[in-house]
């Protein structure tokens, strides 16, 4: 696993945050509240899939006040509207009493892992690096949930790995891979997981090739 923590029973929690980015004068980044929670659900569904799980309860923590409430869980409700299944239940909590200055909500979620058989796999990245205001204005160039949701269901993926703050270079470290990747930038944060890393089939790495377009290439 990677960010996750494994609870009795099976359980997997997994989260993520942000804070300074929203609709708020004083926010660093002026985004919606909803691309806000989206991509704050976005990574945190990935630690659940490195963690051969898939969320059934969604819990929000917002910070923002009671506005950003129903933006939030929009932005959750359009992720699993992209992946095209349904989401698990939300719950939550929202600050009320004082009026923040800036935006900060935290999305956790909580799965049931699954059995998980090891496979000998080709590890690839899949989207480019993007932090800040490129996550918005290249989302063409990011890496697709759909995509990935498809490719493991098929087979295609046998693990995930997304990508943080610290770059490819630091995740492959932690996965004990080489990371030569000539014309990518490995140092670079990658935001809320715009790089995802992707353990593939060896047999079908042709398809896998095809499958997920120009921002895919293999870790050597």
């Amino acid at each position: 696993m990677r960010n996750a923590i494994l609870l009795p029973n099976g359980i997997v929690l997994t989260t993520d945050n942000s804070a300074a980015i929203g609709e708020k004068e004083n926010d660093v980044v002026s985004i919606s509240d909803e691309a806000v929670a989206y991509f704050a659900a976005r990574v945190s569904i990935l630690e659940q899939w490195a963690a051969s799980a898939y969320p059934q309860t969604i819990v929000v923590h917002n910070f923002s006040g009671n506005d950003s409430w129903n933006k939030y869980i929009k932005g959750i409700k359009k992720l699993f509207n992209e992946i095209a299944e349904e989401c698990p239940t939300i719950t939550g909590s929202s600050e009320t009493n004082i009026e923040t200055m800036q935006s900060a909500v935290a999305i956790t979620m909580l799965g049931q892992q699954q059995l998980k058989h090891d496979q000998d796999v080709q590890w690839y990245a899949y989207g480019k690096p993007c932090v800040g205001e490129e996550v918005i204005k290249e989302a063409d160039k990011i890496a697709d949930l759909k995509k990935v949701w498809e490719a493991m269901r098929s087979g295609l993926v046998h693990a995930v790995w997304p990508v943080g703050s610290k770059g490819i270079a630091d995740e492959c470290k932690q996965l004990k891979l080489e990371c030569d990747m000539k014309g990518w930038e490995v140092q670079k944060s990658a935001g809320p997981a715009t790089t995802v890393l992707v353990g593939i089939n060896r047999e079908r790495q042709q398809e896998a090739k095809l499958y997920f377009g120009e921002y895919f290439q293999a870790i050597i």
